[in-house]
């Protein structure tokens, strides 16, 4: 795991080079089809060299939740072991990690006309209205949300109008964690000014790869929209607003690069408090392979 453009990938392909390893994503971006240049997405030649899973499963109108992903993740990962390989996970959505390991309580489905109609609510009296409901019905949910965060601010009053009960008290219960011993690694640079200069790099070589493009495709489909959890990922959802004329171009470039420095600001707060932990530098990845080595052979020992 790391945060955005901190070499994951380099360091997958890397490892496969010396274990037999398949890799599973862990990006909530990289299931959507169509969805290549902004998110990424490891090239044909890689895809061929090393077997990927939780890649292009979803169109850009559908939606994925964590519970699913465990679902699919874990029957992934019992495929492999039996084919005497080690699942490899790779990515930078931390609440799937987090999901994975610890098991999430079973939850009521998404109710699309409950949905529609908070939707309505927040369109006539605002989120913010909304956020303060939530405090009335479950404070401790709303206490670890941000007031701005309007998907989880509306799962939250969804799940209570469905279930009568707060998320609060449905994750009282929960299920059984992972099955696996587990090595726990994280890569990335020594320094946020590093990381944040390969951010802009990236984006610039998106922009550069025909990214505009990728996302008018997606902007002329009619079916999407700016508050999907598709459209919603960094770049894309800046890109979409320049193709709307909200904003021109230097704005876009700007806001996308901010909203990408700011997703890795938020992955290292996620790393920082997250235990058993393997740090790697990514400032040579073939010394971060051979960390990797070193703790597997001194744990297996």
């Amino acid at each position: 795991m790391g945060p955005t453009a901190s070499g994951k990938t380099s360091l997958a392909i890397s490892l496969h080079q010396k274990l037999p390893i398949e890799i599973i994503n862990v990006d909530s971006a990289l299931i959507y089809r169509d969805m290549n240049i902004g998110t990424s997405k490891p090239s044909l030649q890689t895809l061929k060299l090393v077997p990927h899973h939780l890649l292009d499963i979803r169109d850009p109108a559908e939606i994925y939740s964590a519970a699913e992903f465990r679902r699919d993740a874990l029957a992934i990962m019992e495929n492999i072991i039996q084919k005497g390989k080690i699942p490899l996970l790779v990515g930078g959505t931390m609440f799937y990690f987090k999901v994975l390991l610890e098991g999430l309580s079973p939850l009521p489905a998404a109710n699309y006309q409950i949905r529609q109609k908070i939707e309505g609510i927040a369109a006539k009296k605002t989120w913010s209205y909304l956020y303060h409901e939530l405090c009335n019905i479950d404070p401790l949910t709303a206490n670890r949300l941000h007031p701005n965060d309007t998907q989880r601010i509306s799962r939250a009053l969804e799940i209570f109008f469905v279930s009568g009960k707060t998320l609060t008290e449905l994750k009282k219960n929960n299920i059984k964690k992972i099955p696996y011993k587990i090595y726990q690694f994280a890569i990335t640079p020594e320094n946020r000014k590093i990381l944040h200069q390969r951010i802009a790099l990236r984006y610039h070589q998106m922009l550069a790869s025909n990214f505009e493009e990728e996302v008018y495709s997606l902007f002329k489909r009619g079916d999407l929209h700016i508050n999907m959890p598709s459209i919603r990922c960094v770049g894309y959802r800046q890109m979409w607003s320049y193709l709307s004329g909200e904003i021109n171009h230097d704005e876009m470039t700007y806001r996308g690069i901010y909203a990408t420095q700011q997703l890795a600001k938020r992955q290292m707060t996620w790393l920082r408090n997250w235990p058993n932990l393997n740090w790697l530098s990514s400032e040579n990845i073939h010394l971060a392979c051979d960390a990797v080595l070193r703790v597997l052979n001194e744990k297996n020992a």
